[in-house]
């Protein structure tokens, strides 16, 4: 009896000590240009093992920190065809070991094309979207359960609600989606939007699984669509299994523990801005719940960066939006950048930059020519345009043109465009899902939603749209952050109002997603939209009139925001009209002499296809 006592304690203490509860990333992929792979491994006391592989890997570093629980081994995958390599970890005598995949890269990943100018992205928040699945409402291992009836809590969209609805993305004219994040998020409360992430590796089992994210760009991709996963580099959340034991100290950014962020990004760059208020802004916390990562810690940052590629590999992603970007350790940032732009050379990555100057926005593309004066880059193809958002969010309302209201407000904005290297490959979009609504702000005026939708889909830049507005969806920030996150009706059983079917779309829904279907698909194949160059007049009488043109062919667009009718004397466009003689409207069919002047009635615009 003794006897058996004692086999049964050592099986149950080999079983403890050969315990790994994390292994990350948890596989990898043969022939990346990163091929040597730092491997986390978590476990009680893991750090007290010494550690070999199998099959002629090297082993090329380990290391460990000041948390046993640790242990961050370093092999060179180099050359190194797809087989499972064995890790073994030995303490005495006491040996286990854990298999490591290294797989079969998809033909010619490296060189996927990614989102660009020719594309129209549809914002989502999965939460709001579409209940494909009411099985995984709730998760008995996730704190937060669904509750629709309270506007900020889970009301259990996922990502097979995305699946079952692509059909209509499609019609409408979007070809790509960029959903806010969909990786765990276990917070007590308010968990919805997934900013506080607490699992990188792992998708929130109240969207689905890992398998239904790969299967989501699976199905667009059958559909010529791009995914956009949005990544946070900036923070994690507090029930990050990390937080709650860190690596390192310094794993995160400590003052010690919590403080707040200044928000003040221009201390970034800013010459004159002291040490102080520089370090709060990168440093500080968002939020208590959101710890701040410190990318300057060279594990975090390999960390992230692993993490970042594994994800474009393995859901076999089209671009990435970057929360937050400017708040992070700047030089960090640009290596996390360079790095995946390293690996995906055509990769597109949008960088959320919040600022309200040009100048300041600029900086954060990459071979800005501002940075440049700095001796800085971020490598960051793409800049989110926030000063063309603010134009976007008042000047409808605008109807009295002055020196500095109305139309003049677009021109200014695009004057500026000599700060950055790209403009081609700027964000651009009247609202998203931290702004006020569109149709809120003008009261759902149907008028000015196609003044807004005639400029922003013929400007220079990537235009993206926030789901529900082309149906017409409002909502008030002043009421809070659900407020402008409501359901999108038709996405849950027992609506009563069904938006993504032609027949269950009220009149008013109908008026809006036709519109907007009509001009998102013209879109679609003009290139002189996606790359033409731009050339505006200033503006006349709250009348804006661009050109976008190439060596083939011109559009004239013309937008009146003043009220009244106005007659628009093509002789002031000469330039541009040269040998062309009628434009055809591209939304109403009808023709126009070019010789004569042009009758445009108030608050419309028209886009006209020279020939």
């Amino acid at each position: 009896m003794k006897k058996q006592i004692t086999v049964l304690f050592l099986l149950i203490a080999t079983f403890t000590f050969a315990q790994i509860d994390k292994m990350e990333p948890p596989f990898w992929y043969e022939g990346m240009n990163k091929s040597e792979i730092q491997v986390l491994f978590y476990g009680k006391n893991i750090a007290e093992n010494t550690v070999s592989i199998s099959n002629d890997v090297v082993i090329t570093n380990v290391t460990k920190t000041e948390n046993p629980n640790y242990l961050f081994v370093t092999i060179d995958t180099k050359n190194v065809a797809s087989q499972t390599l064995k890790f073994t970890f030995k303490n005495g005598k006491k040996t286990f070991s854990k298999d490591f995949e290294i797989k079969k890269r998809k033909e010619n990943s490296a060189l996927r094309k990614s989102f660009d100018a020719s594309d129209v992205m549809y914002l989502l928040m999965p939460d709001r979207f579409a209940n494909g699945n009411e099985s995984n409402d709730s998760s008995p291992n996730l704190q937060e359960k669904a509750n629709r009836s309270l506007p900020g809590g889970r009301h259990g969209g996922d990502i097979e609600g995305i699946i079952n609805n692509l059909d209509y993305i499609q019609e409408l004219g979007a070809t790509a989606i960029w959903s806010t994040p969909m990786c765990e998020d276990n917070d007590k409360g308010y968990s919805y939007h997934t900013y506080g992430q607490s699992d990188v590796y792992q998708i929130d089992a109240r969207y689905g699984s890992n398998e239904d994210y790969k299967r989501l760009a699976a199905e667009m991709h059958k559909r010529d669509m791009k995914l956009i996963k949005d990544y946070v580099t900036n923070h994690w959340g507090a029930e990050h299994w990390m937080f709650k034991d860190m690596p390192t100290y310094d794993w995160f950014h400590q003052f010690p523990g919590y403080a707040q962020s200044n928000y003040r990004m221009t201390t970034q760059y800013d010459p004159n801005a002291s040490k102080r208020d520089a370090k709060y802004c990168m440093d500080g916390w968002f939020v208590p719940s959101m710890p701040d990562l410190n990318q300057s810690n060279p594990l975090v940052l390999n960390y992230l960066i692993q993490n970042a590629i594994w994800w474009i590999e393995y859901a076999d992603l089209d671009g990435y939006r970057v929360d937050t970007y400017s708040y992070n350790d700047k030089d960090g940032i640009a290596k996390w950048t360079k790095a995946i732009t390293d690996e995906y050379p055509y990769f597109n990555i949008v960088g959320e930059v919040w600022m309200h100057d040009q100048a300041q926005i600029s900086y954060w593309q990459k071979n800005s020519p501002i940075a440049r004066i700095q001796s800085y880059n971020s490598y960051l193809p793409s800049v989110m345009d926030f000063t063309l958002h603010d134009a976007f969010g008042n000047v409808f309302n605008e109807d009295n043109a002055s020196w500095n209201d109305g139309m003049i407000k677009f021109y200014d904005n695009l004057a500026n465009d000599f700060l950055y290297d790209n403009t081609n490959n700027l964000l651009i979009f009247l609202e998203n899902h931290d702004t006020g609504r569109f149709n809120q702000i003008y009261k759902n005026d149907f008028k000015k939603y196609q003044l807004g939708m005639t400029i922003l889909t013929t400007m220079r830049g990537i235009p993206q749209i926030y789901y529900g507005s082309e149906i017409g969806m409002a909502g008030d920030k002043g009421k809070g952050d659900a407020d402008i996150r409501q359901d999108f009706p038709g996405g849950w059983k027992g609506d009563t109002n069904n938006a993504f079917t032609n027949s269950g779309r009220t009149a008013s829904q109908k008026q809006y997603f036709d519109f907007s279907k009509k001009i998102l698909n013209w879109r679609k194949n003009k290139e002189v939209i996606h790359t033409g160059k731009l050339t505006h007049y200033i503006p006349q009488n709250n009348v804006y009139v661009y050109f976008r043109h190439n060596d083939t062919e011109s559009v004239m667009v013309i937008v009146n925001n003043d009220i009244k009718k106005h007659q628009i004397n093509n002789s002031h466009f000469e330039e541009n009209l040269k040998n062309f003689t009628s434009g055809k409207d591209v939304l109403s069919g009808q023709n126009y002499d070019l010789k004569q002047d042009i009758l445009i009635e108030g608050k419309s615009s028209l886009i006209l296809e020279l020939k």
